[in-house]
């Protein structure tokens, strides 16, 4: 199937490793012009450029903090500058941390709150805002929400990080309705426990626990979910928008393991 993304601008936030890095190297080999951003890892980021442009794209690779309004503004400038514009968003970059499972909900410091929400919601609504004027401007875009099952289905402790990633979904919704006119699509991919490089600290009883647990009897890649973002964020998607697409692997469809 031609996606229809031959020459067109993605941005993808969070792309040096992970979900992220799949879905730019995706985009790379429908011929899309890839902005990769980071935080912290240059190299990695570095290296997926390259592998996006052996698939067959264009890449250029954009420092970007969620918790830095300005330097968020200053990256989509930078994309730009380079490209014209911005076809397509996937905001996928993500700021961990927070308490400990064990931590009861009314102990965790407002301070850690905030820091969640900052960053995971409101350090997205500011990289939207900053890409909306060029999509309205050419007419067409789409934006992909990265969020997680966990924003659904919580997780055993406190939830700063899901109630953060369920704003996301809120958004999508109204989003969809002021941008729709002007041709942008709009829509959430809330993946599960995803077989990224973190996975394999978990120990393979709890990643076994949780594969068993959801339709398919296993977990996905990083691939798979970078699949169906690209299909979202490209023009083979007509109009599917303000939508919560549940990956595969998605918590919301599993139930806890171990809590």
């Amino acid at each position: 199937m031609d996606m229809g993304l031959r020459g067109r601008v993605a941005l993808v936030t969070g792309a040096s490793t992970g979900i992220g890095a799949a879905t730019a190297r995706a985009f790379g080999a429908e011929g899309a012009r890839v902005a990769l951003t980071y935080r912290t890892n240059k190299d990695k980021a570095t290296r997926v450029a390259e592998e996006v442009e052996s698939a067959g794209g264009e890449a250029l690779t954009v420092r970007l903090d969620l918790e830095d309004r300005a330097g968020i503004a200053a990256a989509v400038s930078e994309v730009v500058e380079r490209w014209g514009g911005v076809d397509v968003l996937v905001a996928n970059a993500v700021r961990w941390g927070g308490s400990d499972f064990s931590a009861r909900f009314e102990d965790v410091p407002a301070e850690e709150w905030q820091a969640m929400v900052d960053a995971n919601l409101l350090g997205t609504v500011e990289v939207v805002r900053q890409v909306l004027p060029s999509m309205r401007a050419r007419r067409w875009g789409r934006i992909v929400l990265v969020s997680s099952g966990v924003a659904e289905e919580g997780l055993p402790g406190p939830g700063p990080y899901g109630t953060a990633k369920s704003g996301l979904h809120g958004m999508a919704r109204a989003l969809a309705w002021n941008a729709g006119s002007d041709g942008v699509l709009v829509n959430v991919v809330a993946p599960g426990l995803t077989l990224t490089e973190r996975v394999p600290s978990l120990g393979s009883q709890y990643v076994d626990a949780f594969a068993a647990a959801v339709p398919s009897r296993r977990l996905s890649t990083p691939d798979d979910v970078a699949r169906l973002v690209t299909f979202l964020g490209s023009e083979a998607n007509g109009n599917l928008t303000g939508e919560l697409v549940r990956e595969g692997s998605s918590a919301a469809r599993a139930p806890h393991v171990g809590g």
